[in-house]
């Protein structure tokens, strides 16, 4: 029994049901958390490249992990029983994650495909057959097929403990643990070398063109810009800086301008690219003379009038503004900071026939005032609060939560891993569901892959960190690993995962193929257990 002491067999089944919803709300709060402070942190150009390669990759693990070890604490025969809490929560976590919020994310992000079988994001509108299984579909980059293959190959890590675990079926638990004590100390050596080689791999590919860690940061400034909650100028002030010949350049990239360009144009450029739209009142792709009130609104300057301001970013003097020349002039006011004021997606920016000043989404006043370098302090003081707040709430909350799901499988009459299976992932990756959904309704090829990819990597951290916690707890509390048909079932489903991961070109038809493979896992172990005799 854990913290809140709480007997729960003493408790009515009414108030078994009041607490699982408390203690999942909060630890489904404290993952959010932890999701925030984690995003937050990629603001940091300091700590983006290894929050983004180790740190966000293995807080995402935590609440799964959390489950998992307490599952195996406590009273020896006690946590022999427990610990299909913490395998349920295991499979239900690396299951969900790679069906139900992959299927929903390739839903979202679906657009319209042509006969040739090509995603057709430059289409308007992007999505005009729906319901056609094989005429709109998704076009992840190459990072999803790599993140597929390193999943299947953190996943031999099973091979280690379950061979032998075939061979021992039928004994007792204390049997079992004997024969597999030597076993799980090589599945331990093998799960921590497959951790480490994971995030080795990911901060070797760290600031590359196709780093998703990169793209992810980048639509994390632009949510949190379009929504008010900082400036454009916070977000991107250590991301931007001059070279000794005063060329703008952004941080670990190629010159923006005078020198280069390349991907760090290109970078900023896609930054950027939502709030030209809000100036380009009548979608010209030009910024006209009468809307540089707007734009002067919007930047907050202070220093120069309208006129000088629109004369400072029409640099070939025609008159206009064009994408090119906004660029390089927002560029040129980050350096120069001026606060910069958003409003949020899809709300109309303010002229004279349309004030629309009650829907705009003001920068916290706690910050607008702000410069860039300061609202980068208080991003790390946020970022910090909400890790370490979230980290303490899953360490407090996960051990009775353990107490609870056993509890509901005992008065149910289900085995606790079917309750945990689909109870636990309901408070610890909804997070990720819906982060994973909110990317792909960008509809982009880009968001799209910083949605698989991050379920492929967040399958990864199960089949290394939190697997390598059991194998810790067989080795070290001499727990029997019995739990054969659930390891098949995840295999499975990262098998067939990782074959529709590798498609160029995934379609509807395709992504309710993805969402039957939860069902299926489900009946699989049903089978395995019941059928067939497996444990």
């Amino acid at each position: 029994m854990g913290f809140p002491d709480i007997a729960v067999e003493e408790l009515t089944t009414s108030g078994l049901a009041w607490l699982f919803v408390t203690y999942g709300y909060t630890l489904f709060f404290a993952s959010s958390l932890i999701s925030e402070g984690s995003d937050l942190l990629l603001l940091v150009p300091a700590y983006a490249g290894i929050v983004g390669s180790c740190v966000l990759p293995v807080l995402g693990a935590v609440p799964d992990g959390a489950i998992m070890l307490f599952s195996g604490l406590g009273d020896l025969e006690e946590a022999q029983e427990q610990l299909a809490v913490g395998v349920g929560a295991l499979a239900g976590s690396t299951i969900m994650l790679l069906t139900i919020p992959w299927s929903l994310a390739a839903f979202a992000g679906r657009v319209d495909v042509d006969k040739s079988g090509r995603a057709l994001y430059s289409q308007r509108p992007k999505l005009t057959a729906p319901w056609r299984p094989y005429g709109c579909g998704v076009s992840p980059g190459r990072q999803v097929r790599s993140g597929a293959a390193a999943m299947l190959l953190t996943s031999i890590s099973y091979v280690v403990i379950q061979g032998p675990a075939f061979l021992l079926g039928g004994g007792t638990a204390t049997e079992v643990a004997a024969g597999e004590h030597w076993y799980s100390l090589i599945g331990l050596g093998t799960t921590l070398f497959g951790f480490v080689a994971y995030l080795a791999f990911q901060v070797a590919t760290s600031g590359g063109e196709h780093d998703t860690k990169q793209l992810r940061a980048d639509e994390i400034i632009k949510r949190k810009v379009l929504k008010g909650e900082l400036s454009l100028a916070g977000a991107m002030s250590e991301f931007v800086k001059k070279d000794e010949d005063g060329a703008v350049e952004l941080t670990s990239y190629q010159t923006v301008e005078g020198g280069g360009g390349g991907k760090a144009r290109d970078r900023l450029a896609d930054i950027v690219k939502p709030f030209f739209g809000r100036f380009d009142k009548d979608t010209s792709g030009k910024i006209e003379k009468q809307e540089a009130e707007v734009l002067l609104d919007q930047l907050g300057e202070k220093e120069l009038s309208a006129a000088e301001l629109f004369d400072s970013f029409d640099t070939d003097r025609s008159g206009q503004i064009d994408f090119d020349e906004f660029v390089s002039g927002i560029t040129r006011r980050l350096i120069n900071w001026a606060p910069v004021r958003t409003y949020a997606a899809g709300a109309t920016t303010p002229d004279i026939e349309n004030d629309a000043s009650d829907e705009e989404d003001e920068i916290p006043e706690d910050i607008s005032h702000l410069s860039p370098s300061e609202q980068q302090v208080v991003i790390k003081r946020r970022a910090l609060f909400k890790l370490v707040l979230g980290t303490a709430l899953v360490l407090v909350f996960s051990d009775p939560m353990v107490d609870v799901m056993s509890e509901i499988g005992a008065r149910t009459g289900v085995p606790p891993f079917y309750v945990s299976f689909v109870l636990a992932p309901l408070a610890s990756n909804a997070s990720e569901l819906i982060a994973a959904y909110y990317y792909a309704l960008k509809k982009t090829s880009k968001t799209i892959t910083i949605s698989f990819a991050a379920l492929e990597g967040a399958a990864c951290m199960n089949n290394t960190f939190c697997l390598s916690i059991f194998m810790g707890l067989i080795f070290f509390r001499g727990i029997a690993w019995q739990y054969s048909a659930e390891t098949i079932s995840i295999l499975l489903v990262q098998f067939l995962v990782a074959l529709v991961a590798c498609k160029r070109l995934q379609t509807l038809a395709d992504a309710m193929l993805v969402l039957s493979f939860y069902p299926i896992s489900v009946a699989v172990v049903y089978v395995l257990e019941n059928l067939v005799g497996l444990d």
